[in-house]
């Protein structure tokens, strides 16, 4: 009868090192990321996140000339799109598409849209955003006012790099 359970016992002992190493493992990575977690500001973070998506990101060739063009500051007080710089809508939510519907409705409220909507990974943005360049703190104002569900405006964080030259628009919830 004993030789019949001796097999058995091997690969229950295996299994339970295995489970074992696996724990070792995540605790290692969870104290790791507890240690460092103080380290990174959310902008880092946001702009770190940028920085992956936009090497990821398949930009077309007039995408890539719109954005090297640099942006002229706003001179009054309509939302045309000669006005204002031009925008760039980016998806940090779990909405599907909500980069384009966004971008749509600001298009249709005439506003200049530049770069083509697209998604950002991150999670240091939580709220709809407008990062704004110098010089372009009115026409963000604007722009937030246009975004549906309104949308709050900040200073672009230099290490942001996606969007050059234009007013990015980081939405995550209607």
């Amino acid at each position: 009868m004993k030789a019949d359970r001796e097999p058995n016992r091997l690969p229950l002992r295996a299994g339970a090192m295995l489970l074992l190493a696996v724990a070792v493992v995540f605790i290692a990575l969870g104290w790791n990321s507890a240690a460092s977690s103080g380290d990174e500001s959310p902008r880092d973070r946001l702009a770190e996140a940028g920085q992956s998506a936009q090497a990821t990101a398949t930009d077309s060739p007039a995408s890539e000339t719109t954005a090297s063009s640099p942006s002229s500051a706003p001179n009054s007080t309509s939302a045309q799109a000669g006005d204002s710089p031009k925008l760039c809508v980016l998806n940090a939510g779990t909405t599907t598409g909500l980069a384009q519907e966004v971008s749509d409705e600001l298009k249709s409220a005439g506003f200049a849209i530049g770069t083509d909507p697209g998604n950002l990974t991150t999670s240091s943005v939580t709220e709809n955003t407008i990062f704004y360049g110098e010089g372009e703190a009115d026409a963000a104002e604007k722009v937030a006012e246009a975004v549906p569900g309104g949308a709050s405006t900040e200073a672009r964080p230099a290490a942001f790099s996606r969007c050059p030259g234009e007013l990015a628009v980081v939405v995550v919830s209607r």
